[in-house]
């Protein structure tokens, strides 16, 4: 069904949003009108899932599903305007900052700063607005995600972990509570990690009070190494069968391989346990092999995301 969309790409990443669509959907056509990282498209053709629901691009981190424009004389007028479609609003802006700023004001409270973790992000409806110039604005009411402009920002410890991958495990597991109601890894659960070192998915699960057994070549740092709740093996973590690993209730893997491999050692874990809950990194080796893609989304209980903390790559969510 033609509709009108419009995609907030993540920073820097328009072209791979545009690529998507074309290499995931097809469509060619270009945007109707670029602002910033907003991409606008009038009439385009989306195919639709069950229950109504459209496939969208992954690398948009919020999409408007019903986009208009609005005309204004002033920053109370704004305001009142999107106030009468709902409550919750949150601004993209590529221009007109201060004046965007004196709108979100007027607007009831949302929290647009970065977050502790662990965080329960609200689910509740948040549109999207985006000044074009001092008197017009794109806004939609509705949009697919309940993250203020569909982004999550963690305030960062630039201490203890031992890599910044931490950032990207801690938004994988709250996207995980987020979408499928998952709880956090955490006291007297086991968890395994492929490719562990140097230990920044096992310090934060080691923070919420589970085991980990870590399996890579090279070791972690010495303080994960030193910790009660870790357990370490030099190995090739992609060569261990799961039967030989004793109970596990998550597994993690962020290793740099190629996708077809790791479909295949992903089908090796859920034939073992099917209901296991699993966070994996997408790694892509050069063009993106959709249909491959297509593989992984299509295993129950799948979700496929783009982070904001991902690079060029994707994560996929399997849980109970």
């Amino acid at each position: 069904m033609e509709r009108n969309l419009a995609f907030l790409a993540f920073p820097e990443m328009s072209e791979l949003l545009i690529s998507e669509l074309a290499g995931r959907f097809g469509i060619t056509q270009k945007p109707d009108a670029c602002y910033g990282d907003l991409l606008y498209y009038e009439k385009l053709d989306l195919p639709e899932l069950k229950d109504g629901i459209t496939a969208l691009p992954y690398w948009a981190r919020t999409v408007m599903l019903e986009p208009f424009f609005l005309k204004f004389d002033s920053i109370g007028e704004a305001a009142g305007e999107l106030k009468k479609l709902q409550r919750n609003w949150a601004p993209y802006q590529y221009t007109c900052f201060r004046r965007a700023q004196l709108i979100q004001e007027k607007l009831p409270y949302i929290n647009l700063k970065d977050r502790n973790f662990p965080v329960k992000i609200p689910d509740s409806p948040m549109g999207l607005y985006t000044l074009i110039d001092e008197h017009t604005m794109i806004a939609s009411a509705a949009t697919n995600s309940t993250l203020p402009a569909g982004t999550l920002h963690f305030i960062e410890d630039h201490e203890n972990p031992p890599s910044r991958a931490y950032l990207k495990i801690q938004e994988s597991l709250t996207m995980a509570n987020l979408l499928n109601g998952t709880d956090l890894p955490h006291e007297g659960q086991r968890c395994f990690e492929a490719g562990a070192c140097p230990g920044g998915w096992t310090w934060v699960l080691v923070g919420l009070g589970a085991e980990v057994y870590a399996v890579d070549r090279a070791p972690l740092a010495d303080s994960l190494m030193s910790n009660p709740l870790v357990t370490f093996q030099a190995h090739d973590a992609f060569t261990l069968k799961p039967e030989e690993l004793g109970q596990v209730d998550w597994v993690f893997s962020d290793v740099i391989c190629y996708p077809e491999r790791l479909f295949e050692w992903i089908n090796k874990w859920l034939e073992y346990k099917p209901d296991l809950n699993m966070i994996c990194t997408i790694k892509m080796q050069g063009e993106i092999n959709w249909p491959l893609i297509q593989q992984f989304a299509d295993i129950p209980g799948s979700r496929i995301v783009h982070l904001n903390y991902n690079k060029h790559e994707l994560t996929w969510i399997h849980t109970r």
